[in-house]
């Protein structure tokens, strides 16, 4: 089974709270993590930036929303007990809990437009699948996809000379040698129009790393 998105998660996390009991977030994730018969690897499926798991990261925000709302109290770090509020939805469920259906409660409003500088007259915002985190870091990946076809395609164009003194600048950042003018040189112009030349391994120059670097356009080097 794919790993539900947060307003999937809402409900059954409000459910398994329905005894009124304190829950470790710990034991709400492996009864939630069994209620949708999530796979080992399902549920350490990272986010892009490797932080933190899909499945933490979703069921986090659910939890969020629905604390929020005043359906769920957090009552000290990572331990959670429905409300009276939560207590009554349940009384007579939904099918769903989303996000759109939350906003019966003002709090949850207020939560939602909280720094957003909107003014409540505005419609709101369309409702995604997708958690604020996971939407920050697709933006980040377009974004970075982006700049590398930038980059690329301005790589195509630059000078034989630029291109090796970029090698060599590349290889520094990486913490090669110590300085740009102590880690390495450049020799002169190959046949193959890439560079060949040196780059000390460390700062101390006690090993010599001879590089040579090529650009590939179309299937052949450049």
């Amino acid at each position: 089974m794919a790993i539900p998105n947060y307003q999937s998660i809402m409900l059954p996390l409000l459910q398994a709270l329905a005894d009124g009991e304190l829950h470790p977030l710990a034991d709400l994730r492996e009864r939630l993590g069994a209620h949708f018969s999530l796979t080992p690897d399902e549920r350490e499926e990272m986010l892009p930036s490797g932080n933190q798991s899909v499945f933490d990261n979703r069921l986090g925000w659910a939890r969020t929303y629905l604390k929020q709302a005043g359906l769920v109290d957090a009552v000290r770090r990572g331990v959670f007990r429905i409300t009276d509020r939560g207590r009554a939805l349940l009384e007579n469920p939904p099918a769903q809990i989303t996000a759109k259906f939350l906003e019966r409660y003002p709090e949850f409003i207020e939560f939602r437009d909280r720094g957003k500088g909107r003014n409540k007259n505005e419609p709101a915002e369309a409702v995604t699948t997708e958690t604020p985190d996971e939407t920050i870091e697709a933006a980040y990946g377009q974004l970075r996809e982006e700049l590398v076809a930038e980059l690329r395609s301005q790589l195509d164009s630059v000078s034989w000379r630029f291109f090796e003194r970029l090698v060599i600048d590349v290889l520094v950042a990486m913490g090669y040698g110590g300085s740009r003018a102590e880690a390495g040189r450049a020799f002169q112009k190959g046949s193959d129009e890439g560079i060949d030349g040196t780059i000390k391994e460390d700062r101390l120059g006690l090993d010599i790393i001879y590089v040579q670097a090529k650009r590939w356009a179309k299937g052949s080097m450049v």
